[in-house]
């Protein structure tokens, strides 16, 4: 062999080593993963930082290594606040863009809507927000609060500072009408009376309660007459509000009641759709006392919540997501089960060794624990989480007073018809 052509296939071999150095960069394998939640309409308000905290958590992720050696690739759709829409857009993630799993959802008829398309091609979907419970799809892991990892706990709490009547507001969907009914059964357990639980009643033939709580559809606006009840309810002093309310009806409602006088003293409301990302459109400096039951608040003072919370600002600050706001953004309870949610994919993925949902589910159900911003979060085999579960008051600035926590509570999606009243 010349001298020459040795040198030409030293340079050669040199020249492909370098550029087969460069392939895996170039050629990354990747996963793609659905997002799928409102960026438009009336659930917009709530929605639209879920999708900010996954594209977030993904980046986070994707810095780390991805999962499995695979950078996620995200999927972002808009649900637009329409039921039916978020059916297709789950269609179009699980047939068309063949997603390994998907996050997303807020009310619970959206995820019903989703759960045919799901459950037909046994795909994943990760829901992060309260929910009534009475399900449990094996297509849906639940990071959810549950009705009693939410909605019980903030009775406990109004009950040991010695309220005795409960007024019951909500949208006119699913959750709020479920988990009601529950809170009619459980309030009747502890001893409170018929005629102390405000809001009205249905009965159907036989004379049996099928429905407890006043409703107004979703944007409605006009709470004029509603605030005058609830005024006449609470006027004994002992009274206060439980309000499934959701989406952008929060901001009319809570306007109409600081006009009228009503005060955290006078009838303190409890909400469960209200976080520190609602409060940015409401006038949080003349609520303050009213109450909130999560499973995190920002205003957490632990090592892994204030890195959470200073690494998503660092975020927002340098993002490039089309629309994104970044000034004046909190964090709350859904965008945290969202972080989680991706963070116990992650690992369930790992564990099982491959993204195959049947393993992945199996690994879920086997229990894994998660320290997140909120605490330890720990998979059941139920598809739910066993997490911290935390009281909060209002503050001027729109941030939580945290009053009392329950730690590690179990996620229990049955509990309807399990609670007996006192004779």
């Amino acid at each position: 062999m010349t001298k020459n052509l040795r040198s030409l296939l030293v340079a050669g071999a040199f020249v492909a080593t370098a550029f087969a150095s460069l392939l895996p960069a170039a050629e990354q394998k990747t996963v793609k993963v659905g997002v799928l939640h409102s960026l438009s309409s009336f659930m917009a308000i709530s929605e639209t930082s879920l999708r900010d905290v996954l594209a977030f958590t993904a980046d986070e992720i994707n810095a780390k290594g991805g999962v499995m050696g695979h950078k996620i690739e995200l999927v972002v759709v808009d649900g637009a606040s329409d039921w039916p829409t978020f059916a297709e857009k789950a269609k179009q993630l699980t047939e068309v863009d063949k997603v390994a799993v998907t996050f997303g959802c807020w009310t619970s008829v959206s995820r019903k809507y989703c759960l045919p398309v799901l459950e037909k091609n046994n795909a994943l979907l990760f829901y992060p927000v309260q929910y009534e419970g009475e399900e449990e799809s094996q297509n849906v892991f639940y990071t959810a609060e549950a009705v009693g990892q939410q909605a019980t706990p903030a009775v406990d709490y109004y009950l040991a500072e010695g309220k005795k009547k409960f007024y019951l507001l909500g949208t006119d969907y699913v959750y709020p009408q479920t988990t009601n009914l529950v809170l009619l059964e459980y309030l009747l357990s502890k001893g409170v009376p018929l005629e102390n639980i405000g809001g009205g009643f249905k009965k159907d033939e036989s004379g049996k309660i099928i429905a407890a709580g006043k409703y107004t559809p979703f944007s409605h606006t006009d709470y004029q007459q509603i605030i005058a009840e609830i005024k006449q309810f609470s006027a004994s002093g002992d009274a206060c509000v439980i309000s499934t309310l959701n989406g952008d009806t929060n901001v009319p409602f809570f306007k109409e009641y600081a006009a009228s006088g009503l005060t955290a003293e006078t009838c303190p409301v409890v909400s469960f759709s209200i976080s520190e990302d609602e409060f940015r459109s409401l006038p949080a400096d003349k609520l303050v006392g009213q109450l909130g039951c999560w499973t995190y608040f920002q205003s957490l003072n632990t090592p892994a919540n204030k890195k959470f919370v200073a690494d998503f600002q660092a975020w927002l600050a340098k993002s490039t997501v089309a629309g994104i706001k970044k000034e004046g953004r909190v964090t709350c309870s859904p965008m945290v089960l969202s972080y989680d949610g991706m963070y116990l994919w992650k690992a369930a993925v790992e564990k099982a060794g491959t993204f195959d949902v049947d393993a992945v589910r199996a690994a879920l159900k086997s229990g894994i624990s998660f320290d997140g911003p909120g605490g330890k979060v720990t998979t059941q085999k139920n598809m739910h989480l066993t997490k911290n579960v935390y009281v909060g008051e209002t503050k001027a600035d729109g941030q939580f007073k945290i009053l009392k926590s329950f730690d590690q509570v179990y996620g229990e999606p049955w509990l309807k018809g399990k609670f007996t009243a006192k004779k």
